[in-house]
This record gives structure tokens, sequence and C-alpha cells, in this order.
């Protein structure tokens, strides 16, 4: 039996309906749950940072960040050096962060992406890779280097 694959997950109060459609849509994935869990108001940096230091301390290498615009939770994650978060709004732009930029979060805009889309951008991301070698890699590198 193959081991499922881990991805954290996190999203404030306007991505939290969007978190769980996520969750219960993609059940062969093994959930790291990292908040919130209701629609009381919460400060998306909150979670953001936790996706980060769990990417950092090397508990995780992969996550969904969501908030109401995707932006927000996405500058707060990019404060890590061993994150490459990227708000995507559909498919074409989830598969070139992964295959471009090796993205290790994708953060979505709970308001601004309806449910179909969302769904169909986090299969994009999941299921394609990066392309090591070359000016893609090259460029990731220089990310890794200027960070803190």
């Amino acid at each position: 039996m193959s081991q499922k694959r881990k991805i954290a997950i996190t999203a404030d109060h306007g991505g939290v309906t969007l978190k769980t459609l996520i969750k219960q849509k993609f059940d062969e994935i093994e959930w790291i749950d990292l908040g919130t869990d209701s629609a009381d108001s919460v400060d998306y940096p909150d979670f953001g940072f936790k996706l980060g230091e769990a990417i950092a301390n090397g508990e995780i290498e992969t996550g969904i960040a969501i908030c109401g615009s995707g932006i927000g939770i996405s500058m707060s994650l990019n404060r890590f050096k061993a994150v490459r978060a990227a708000v995507c709004h559909d498919v074409t732009t989830a598969r070139l962060t992964r295959v471009d930029n090796n993205a290790n979060v994708l953060c979505l805009g709970a308001r601004v992406i309806g449910d179909v889309v969302a769904l169909d951008t986090v299969k994009a991301f999941l299921d394609t890779g990066f392309e090591f070698g070359g000016r893609h890699e090259r460029r990731v590198n220089k990310l890794a280097e200027k960070g803190q």
C-alpha cells in the first residue's frame, strides 16, 4: 500500500469554506490542517506564518493557503526563505508556477475564484512538477540566494 501524499493547508476566515471543500475533494491527500476552522474573523498573517514556519522547519514541503484574495496570505508566506508561494487564478497559472518557478505553496483567493476553477487549479498544481535544469532552475536559485 502506498503512503498518502502529505500537504499542509491553511486559511483565514475568508477561505475556510474553500479549504473544507478542497480537503473533501482531494481525500487521497493526507492534509495537515493548520486552521482556521470557523468564519470568525482572524488575521491572515498568523495562518500564513504557521505554514511558512512548517516549511522552513522541514516539517512539510508543500502547502495550500487561502484568504479572500490570496494576496495577503501569499505576502506573509513569502517572508520565509524556503517558501515560494504563488497566487494562482486558474489551471494555466498553477501549471506555470510549478514548471517555471518551483512554487511550493499555492495561494487561492476564495472571494475571486469559483469552486470549480479552484478545484481544477489545485489539481493542476498538485499534478505538475518543476523542470529542473536550465534557465528556470537558475532563476529559482537566485530567489533562494536573496531570501532571508
